[in-house]
């Protein structure tokens, strides 16, 4: 045997060895899940005891942010690790082309990629990337069976092809549909990814279940419905002159023409039939997640498995006049962020951290070593002493030169042509009053704008801007 063969054979068999030490890993994205969850007490009719019973055991990151308000550039900068604002990739676009924006997208290992190169077997299944798995990074997917789900043949409540003065188009309705669990996309999801954790590897894991809901339509069977009585339900905070003090191009950014208004939900009495609609998308998704939950604590992997469960942005149900994501309002931004370690206690965390942190967080608990550039922060120092001193904001970005920074209680928000927001959330939780032009909390929000990019990638041709009339004028549909 030739010496460089014997060296190739030792390489291979010493990262077999290193491969066997490390922990699995379950990553568990959740689509349009804003804080409502019943851990973050953002709703008090919230039924999610099985996110809330992984709360308890892991570390509950209260200040997490994702990166983009929108699905597609969330997940991209999750999987990559990077900043829209230094990829380009500002809004939707289809997987294959998140590495075609620029040269440094182009050097970004997918996350699923850098535990395969450590000797992992990757699983994934249901929507982890925009459209589930296109870029092809896992050794096995499961699939994505019928994406949102079956469809009645006609819609219950809204379509935005019944109103002349709405355009555009939205999955956006709500109403009993399917007549079983069985028939849904996150109930098929969930039975392969419990299939995955019954079986014994040969080699660790790293298996991400995406899950759709509460992404619309909000069709879920009638009794998760019934467990919310109409009459009781609780509608969010509204303030008709909410949007009087922001400025014009924040109400340019965030329109959304083709989603209902609180408005027309008051004026025709479906409000509470959304918002119940939403609750009971939450708790059937929560089913799922408790589902698999329990294969894996039943499971031979259970002591050496790194669980996380995020969102990848949040959603209104009728703040600031709106029912839609697409926005850099905190209702939009703030996400459920849970990291649960093996013989990790649980705990709470109020640093501003980022879904981007996730990657480095995840390849230092595992002990690899990423293979191209990071943007996050590791939140091992986190996890081990949660009032540890954290230097770093959450950044999220809406299209180029538009960001929120979000701090401990307060945020920034600002836009394109330089125009602002400035909120205290300790006194102001429902960002109501905008404190710019106010003397005494400048400085404070001085700090904060130091966190907004100096430069901004130009928009990737790839991405889609199908949204407003704003973004439509920039970039046309297509991008640039």
């Amino acid at each position: 045997m030739t010496r460089l063969r014997l060296s190739l054979l030792l390489a291979v068999f010493s990262a077999s060895l290193c491969a066997q030490e490390r922990p699995n890993v379950l990553l568990i994205l959740v689509d349009d899940l804003n804080d409502w969850v019943g851990a973050m007490g953002g709703h008090p009719q919230a039924r999610t005891p099985n996110i809330d019973r992984l709360a308890a055991q892991g570390m509950l990151f209260t200040n997490a942010h994702c990166q983009a308000p929108i699905c597609g550039p969330s997940r991209a900068s999750l999987l990559t690790g990077l900043q829209p604002f230094r990829t380009g990739n500002y809004a939707q676009l289809d997987d294959e082309d998140i590495r075609r924006s620029n040269d440094l997208a182009a050097s970004a290992e997918f996350l699923p990629d850098l535990f395969e190169r450590h000797g992992y077997r990757t699983f994934g299944v249901g929507k982890v990337f925009h459209n589930g798995d296109k870029a092809k990074v896992f050794d096995r997917y499961g699939g994505n069976f019928d994406k949102y789900g079956p469809s009645p043949a006609r819609r219950f409540h809204y379509d935005p092809k019944w109103f002349p003065e709405k355009r555009g188009g939205t999955q956006t309705d709500w109403g009993p549909y399917p007549a079983h669990d069985s028939l849904t996309t996150d109930h098929r999801s969930a039975d392969w990814a419990v299939e995955q954790l019954g079986k014994v590897h040969d080699r660790p894991f790293f298996l991400t279940v995406g899950f759709y809901r509460p992404h619309v339509p909000w069709y879920v069977p009638q009794h998760w419905l019934d467990h919310f009585p109409e009459d009781g339900i609780q509608t969010p905070p509204y303030d008709p002159m909410d949007l009087s003090d922001v400025p014009d191009m924040g109400r340019r950014v965030s329109d959304v023409p083709m989603m209902p208004t609180t408005e027309w939900m008051v004026r025709t009495g479906q409000w509470k039939a959304a918002v119940r609609a939403y609750l009971a998308s939450m708790a059937f998704m929560d089913a799922q997640v408790g589902r698999v939950l329990d294969a894996l604590d039943r499971s031979v992997h259970a002591r050496r498995t790194v669980v996380v469960l995020l969102s990848d942005h949040g959603y209104h149900l009728g703040e600031k006049n709106r029912f839609a994501k697409q926005a850099l309002w905190e209702r939009d931004t703030r996400v459920p962020l849970i990291i649960r370690r093996p013989g990790g206690g649980g705990g709470r965390c109020a640093a501003p951290v980022q879904l981007l942190d996730v990657y480095p967080t995840l390849a230092a608990l595992c002990g690899l070593r990423p293979g191209g550039p990071l943007d996050g922060h590791s939140l091992l120092p986190l996890l081990e002493d949660p009032a540890s001193r954290w230097r770093h904001p959450a950044l999220t970005t809406y299209g180029p030169g538009n960001i929120a920074v979000s701090g401990r209680g307060f945020r920034l928000i600002r836009y394109e042509d330089g125009s602002e927001e400035w909120y205290d959330l300790a006194r102001d939780p429902n960002e109501w009053r905008n404190l710019v032009g106010r003397r005494g909390p400048a400085r404070r929000f001085a700090a904060l704008r130091r966190h907004v990019p100096k430069a901004w990638a130009p928009s990737s041709g790839y991405v889609k801007y199908p949204l407003n009339d704003h973004f439509e004028a920039r970039y046309g549909k297509g991008g640039d």
